[in-house]
């Protein structure tokens, strides 16, 4: 099937065609031609660029009256990125369609601007989830009447915590509309989202359920948690030629290893929720135009980024949720082209590989960190085959031959290329000299057995803190290590929800985690620790806690109450 086949308007087909695109992609062939004659509700399951913009923007466009300047669509997605994105895909594809008029609404830019776009009017209003419902208590947004409203990786927004803001949005919105709604997983938290706005949706999935693309590889390295970064450092430079994003859990940590890349020599900058729009901007535009060869992101900040021919997906820190790993190596591997994700493991990581194997149906191959001999040699033949295929400038190099002769010209073939290899390796064959083993060695465990460590007993603990929160599990142990001031607390399994965590620690330390820790101030926020026991919310089913209270989470601690400390913030909280 062709674009043309489906049965857009002319306007739509030559503004598509002149943009590249000809045979539509498998969601787009089978969403296109439904949403052109029905008005029933509808669930797409796709991955991240696969095309969905133009699923449900062309026969939008198609649909539209453009005689009638009041919104007729109200399309929600995540991120700023993610509302510009679409907004241009929807401003190109109405190229031949002079009367039409989208606007942007989302978070950190002006508002009164949007605010006399919307005043002036236009058929489409795409926007942020925060902005749209600031935009609607201020009675400047009327979405009374549409008829089509489009909640774009909606799993992303509840992810994010926008079920309020979507909850108040959709209460606005007519029953009479038709709801489209596009996903790349499909959690329990959308599937009560559809059962209580969407009406008898038509439900297209295209691809595997929560299956990696068939072209990537999978590898992973197991390291002490210290050497993460000299890892991520060794596998950069043994793919001299990756074009990568390297996926981190917080901010915090994603400024971290962006500037330590800075620092060491790599082309490399930062993506995360602290830079201004225009900064941004700078930064995305200069990874799609390859002047980056790595980005450091969160996975918010890296929706709406849409590059087709990423070499490496890198996770730094594994997400939380198994499907987010999925999403994550869906970056790579795009159009019929190989991909490659990396994962950068610590000892107690290990059992989430076997989980994301068993949710991908792929096998994960556990790789050697390379070393310093590996990483010389193919930073060599990377240079070598770069210069035997570099385009000569005859006309302006011939002039300079006789001096280049005459400096060059006692030395032989061999002698010429020693002093070549030398010059440009110097520096790694120097920094690679004696490099030590990275890998983490499961026989470790075993020798310290051994050798009469027996394992530790460990207690259940809980924290009132989560993904809400922005904590992760790499700083939650640096608050421990912090606040305690130790660093050889054993610390078992960490299973971080969306407002309360939960994790394992030998028991002997139990008292002065609770000491140190609760009623503690971290970025604003009380902290309450304690025992977590069989009433603890989340216990029974830790990966499903719903609790609104965050407050709740002090009825278990078992610890006294203290005046609260007026503690300095960490820096991985």
């Amino acid at each position: 099937m062709t674009f043309s086949e489906t049965g857009i308007k002319p306007e739509l087909i030559r503004a598509i065609s002149e943009m590249g695109f000809e045979v539509p992609t498998p969601i787009q062939e089978k969403t296109i031609p439904y949403l052109l004659n029905s008005k029933n509700d509808f669930i797409g399951l796709a991955q991240t660029g696969t095309g969905k913009t133009a699923a449900f923007g062309l026969p939008i466009l198609h649909n539209t009256d453009m005689s009638d300047r009041n919104v007729q669509t109200l399309i929600l997605c995540p991120t700023r990125e993610l509302c510009l994105q679409i907004t241009r895909d929807l401003e190109n594809f109405s190229k031949y369609m002079p009367a039409f008029k989208t606007i942007a609404v989302y978070g950190g830019a002006d508002i009164s601007k949007q605010i006399n776009q919307l005043r002036s009017g236009g058929q489409i209003v795409v926007g942020t989830p925060g902005r749209v419902n600031d935009l609607l208590r201020r009675n400047i947004l009327k979405v009374g009447n549409i008829k089509w409203l489009v909640l774009d990786e909606a799993d992303e927004m509840l992810t994010m915590g926008f079920k309020e803001e979507m909850d108040a949005i959709l209460a606005n919105t007519p029953k009479e509309k038709q709801t489209l709604l596009f996903s790349a997983t499909m959690p329990t938290e959308i599937a009560d989202l559809t059962d209580k706005y969407l009406n008898n949706p038509e439900k297209i999935t295209v691809g595997k359920k929560n299956a990696g693309a068939e072209n990537v590889e999978h590898h992973y390295y197991v390291v002490h948690a210290k050497d993460k970064y000299a890892t991520l450092k060794r596998i950069a430079d043994n793919y001299p030629d990756c074009y990568a994003i390297v996926f981190c859990r917080t901010r915090m940590e994603t400024k971290e290893v962006a500037e330590n890349l800075l620092t060491d020599g790599y082309n490399a900058d930062a993506l995360h929720g602290d830079l201004s729009q225009a900064q941004r901007d700078l930064v995305m535009s200069k990874f799609r135009n390859k002047n980056l060869q790595m980005l450091v992101a969160t996975d918010v900040a890296a929706r709406g980024l849409d590059v087709s021919d990423l070499s490496h997906a890198i996770n730094y820190s594994l997400p939380d949720d198994p499907e987010i790993y999925i999403h994550r190596s869906g970056r790579t591997g795009r159009a019929g082209k190989s991909g490659i994700s990396v994962s950068i493991l610590n000892m107690k990581e290990t059992g989430k590989i076997r989980q994301i194997e068993r949710l991908a149906n792929k096998t994960f191959e556990r790789r050697v960190v390379p070393g310093g001999d590996e990483i010389c040699e193919n930073q060599l033949f990377y240079l070598i085959d770069k210069i035997v295929n570099v385009e000569t400038n005859e006309s302006q190099i011939e002039k300079y031959l006789p001096q280049i002769n005459e400096k060059l010209g006692h030395l032989s073939k061999e002698e010429l290329m020693k002093k070549f290899v030398s010059a440009e390796f110097n520096r790694f064959l120097a920094y690679y000299k004696n490099a030590p083993d990275l890998n983490l060695h499961f026989e470790e465990k075993k020798r310290k057995e051994k050798d009469g460590r027996r394992p530790s007993k460990m207690t259940n603990m809980f924290i009132n803190a989560g993904k809400k929160h922005y904590l992760s599990a790499t700083g939650l142990i640096g608050m421990i290590n912090d606040y305690t001031k130790r660093k050889d607390i054993e610390i078992g399994r960490i299973d971080i929800q969306r407002k309360l965590s939960f994790f394992e620690v030998d028991a002997s330390y139990v008292s002065l985690i609770i000491e140190k820790l609760n009623d503690t101030m971290v970025e604003g926020m009380q902290i309450r620790v304690g025992k977590a026991t069989e009433n603890t919310p989340g216990t029974e089913r830790q990966d499903s806690y719903r609790s609104n209270d965050r407050r709740g989470a002090a009825r278990y601690s078992d610890s006294r109450k203290r005046k609260p400390q007026n503690s300095r913030s960490q820096s991985r909280y």
